[in-house]
């Protein structure tokens, strides 16, 4: 990895369900990300994954394309390295979590998937700050929503910073009694850095103060362990084998 002298590079993957806005979510993260000083681009087709070098290059990558078609190995394993090289990865809802269904590669990388809404868009529930200890949600406190609530499988190493309470509405995950969902969460993939908010089923999601100012906050974050990989001189060799991985 060589130092860059440009503005921080950002890749914004736009595309997948429309139903989860994925023009007007991408539009709010990149007229953020710009006035913070970063050079953002836009891609619609899936192509955009094969060039290895430009993913490298990249401080930040955010994926904004809920469903879509299977991701082959030409597609995800660039991302995976350059990830693990010092790329962020940071995203929300179903544009990360609930992208590319049957690669479950991705889902490692992303620390979990979506699985369940119980009561779909509407339901008001309840998000809890885990950590407010952590840069990342320090002086936030606990807040209500109206959307869609997220049960999700989710990746034991992920460091959990807020959850919501299930069961909020009457299903057969009821009878498992009351348990706690991560909503946000960080994890390490190599020496990238990985942040996921499921929250954002509709851009005005993001108009709640606190929802926005985590996925801000997630953002910067998530681009700002490349800067740190290349001051410290850290390679990902050391995290690569020739084992059977998946």
């Amino acid at each position: 990895m060589q130092r860059k002298d440009s503005a921080p590079q950002a890749l914004i993957l736009c595309g997948g369900w429309d139903g989860h806005e994925p023009e007007l979510i991408s539009q709010r993260f990149t007229r953020f990300l710009e006035s913070q000083g970063f050079q953002v681009t836009i891609a619609a087709s899936l192509d955009v994954l094969e060039d290895k070098a430009r993913l490298m290059a990249l401080d930040l990558f955010i994926p904004v394309w809920t469903m879509g078609p299977e991701l082959p190995k030409p597609y995800f394993e660039p991302l995976l390295e350059a990830v693990g090289s010092g790329v962020g990865l940071a995203g929300c809802h179903g544009g990360m979590c609930d992208a590319f269904r049957a690669n479950v590669a991705w889902q490692f990388l992303t620390g979990g998937n979506w699985v369940a809404h119980p009561g779909c868009d509407g339901t008001p529930y309840h998000v809890n700050i885990k950590s407010s200890s952590n840069s990342l949600t320090e002086g936030i406190e606990d807040f209500e929503v109206v959307s869609e609530q997220y049960y999700l499988h989710v990746d034991p190493a992920n460091e959990v910073l807020a959850t919501t309470r299930f069961p909020t509405v009457p299903w057969y995950h009821n009878a498992n009694g009351v348990v706690d969902m991560p909503v946000i969460w960080t994890k390490k993939w190599g020496h990238g850095r990985v942040y996921y908010n499921s929250l954002g089923h509709h851009n005005d999601v993001f108009d709640i103060p606190q929802a926005w100012e985590l996925m801000k906050r997630g953002l910067l974050w998530a681009a700002a362990g490349k800067r740190i990989a290349l001051e410290q001189g850290l390679r990902a060799d050391i995290f690569k084998s020739d084992k059977g991985m998946y």
